[in-house]
C-alpha cells in the first residue's frame, strides 16, 4: 500500500508542477498589505495530497504567500494540529485572530472559498 500511494503521490506532484496556474497580480502596495494579513495564517498540509494540492494552487492563482506546514515531516507541526484542530486531518488553515484565538478551518473546498473570498484579485 506504501508502494501505492507514493507513486500516486509522484503522479500528483508531476501533474501538480507541468500545470502550474499563474500568480495573480496586484499593486506593490496591495500586496503589502495582503502579506501582512497572512501573518497570522499557516496552512497544515502534505506536499502530495490532492486536497492540499487544490489549496496550494488556489493560494498561487491569488498569489498568497502562506506558511506552510508539512504535518509528516515535522511532529511539532503534526501534535499543533491534533492539539489545537482536534484532529490528523489535512489541509487544515489556522488563523490566528487578534484577540489571541485561533480558528481552524477543514475542507479544502471552504478553505479556497474563504482565501478567494478574503483576498480576491482585483480585475
Amino acid at each position: 500500500m506504501k508502494a501505492v500511494r507514493w507513486v500516486l503521490g509522484l503522479i500528483v506532484m508531476g501533474l501538480h508542477f507541468l500545470t502550474l496556474p499563474r500568480r495573480g497580480k496586484r499593486s506593490p502596495q496591495a500586496q503589502q498589505q495582503v502579506e501582512q494579513a497572512l501573518a497570522g495564517y499557516a496552512l497544515y498540509q502534505l506536499p502530495t495530497c490532492p486536497f492540499c494540492v487544490k489549496v496550494r494552487r488556489s493560494m498561487r492563482r491569488l498569489n498568497l504567500p502562506l506558511e506552510l506546514r508539512d504535518v509528516r515531516s515535522d511532529g511539532r507541526h503534526r501534535q499543533d494540529l491534533i492539539s489545537g484542530g482536534g484532529k490528523m486531518k489535512v489541509p487544515c488553515l489556522r488563523i490566528d485572530h487578534a484577540d489571541g484565538h485561533s480558528e481552524w478551518m477543514y475542507e479544502s473546498s471552504d478553505i479556497v472559498a474563504f482565501l478567494e473570498g478574503r483576498f480576491a484579485l482585483q480585475k
